[in-house]
C-alpha cells in the first residue's frame, strides 16, 4: 500500500514540476501535466491534495475546468496552438509514413473539435 502511494506522489510530483514548466514556456502545455500532478495528488496525500488545489497555478489553470465551468478562450487557443505545433513537427517528421501522418492528423481534428465544441467556454473575471 505505501509503495502504491509513493508512486502517485512521485506521479504527482513530476506532474507539478513539468506542469509548472509548461505555465512559463509557451510550447510545453501545463494543463495535461497539472491534471496529472492533481491526480496523482489526491490518491497519494490529502494533505498535498488540498495545498495543490489552493496553489494560485492550480486555480488560474485547472480549477474552473476540474469543477466542471469550462475554460476561457484564453486557455482553449493556448492548448490548441500548443498541440497544433507539436503535432505539426510530428507531422513533418513523418514524411514517408502516410498511416502515421493520417493517424496524427484525425488526432488534431478531434483534438480541436472537442475544444471548440466539447469544453465549455466561459467568461474572463475581471
Amino acid at each position: 500500500m505505501k509503495l502504491k502511494k509513493m508512486l502517485y506522489l512521485a506521479l504527482g510530483c513530476i506532474g507539478l514540476v513539468f506542469g509548472a514548466v509548461g505555465a512559463v514556456i509557451p510550447l510545453l502545455p501545463s494543463f495535461p501535466f497539472l491534471l496529472l500532478a492533481a491526480f496523482g495528488f489526491a490518491k497519494s496525500s490529502e494533505k498535498l491534495h488540498r495545498w495543490f488545489i489552493n496553489t494560485r497555478l492550480y486555480k488560474n489553470n485547472l480549477q474552473s475546468y476540474v469543477n466542471g465551468q469550462g475554460m476561457t478562450w484564453k486557455t482553449k487557443i493556448r492548448i490548441m496552438v500548443t498541440v497544433t505545433i507539436l503535432m505539426t513537427i510530428g507531422f513533418i517528421m513523418m514524411n514517408e509514413i502516410v498511416v502515421g501522418r493520417i493517424i496524427l492528423a484525425i488526432v488534431w481534428l478531434f483534438h480541436i473539435v472537442y475544444f471548440i465544441l466539447g469544453v465549455k467556454t466561459i467568461k474572463v473575471q475581471e
